[in-house]
């Protein structure tokens, strides 16, 4: 059995409690859901979803059939990454001691390309968009200061 991290892209109409029934399944189906992101479309009245899972290439093709039958799901599909332009958005506060230190977390800003969003005397806001290598990345080098807070979207992507 080969589990491999999988794209579910799932539009729904704007209903309420569409997403509580999508979880639900996939709870039910014991899938763990590595990422999930929702949002409004071009099309007015539908939202998509985009799940990323992790799971054997028949599981995966079996909970999108599951999902379809779901009431207001309009379209589910299984997507290769190689199909898809994917990104995540960061952000992250993190504490600053000094003006070195300060001018040292700017270093590491401008090379991963992020933007500092809110700067305090002692604490600098942090937004990063990018694929997960780099937000994984621009995390490791900014554990050598004080992180005080961090958060991540997910996986959203569009077809190329």
């Amino acid at each position: 059995m080969n589990k491999e991290l999988s794209n579910i892209i799932i539009w729904t109409e704007n209903k309420p409690g569409v997403f509580f029934r999508i979880l639900w399944l996939f709870r039910r189906k014991m899938f763990n859901i590595e990422s999930a992101t929702v949002g409004h479309t071009e099309i007015p009245g539908i939202t998509r979803f985009t799940i990323t899972v992790t799971g054997d290439k028949d599981q995966v093709r079996n909970m999108c059939k599951q999902v379809y039958k779901l009431i207001n799901v309009v379209k589910v599909e299984d997507v290769l990454d190689e199909k898809l332009v994917s990104r995540e958005l960061a952000m992250i506060k993190v504490s600053t001691k000094n003006r070195a230190e300060k001018l040292e977390i700017l270093e590491v800003v401008k090379h991963f390309r992020a933007r500092v969003i809110n700067m305090a005397l002692d604490k600098l806001m942090i937004e990063i968009t990018g694929g997960e290598e780099k937000i994984d990345a621009f995390y490791e080098n900014m554990k050598q200061f004080r992180i005080l807070e961090f958060v991540r979207t997910g996986r959203t992507a569009l077809f190329k």
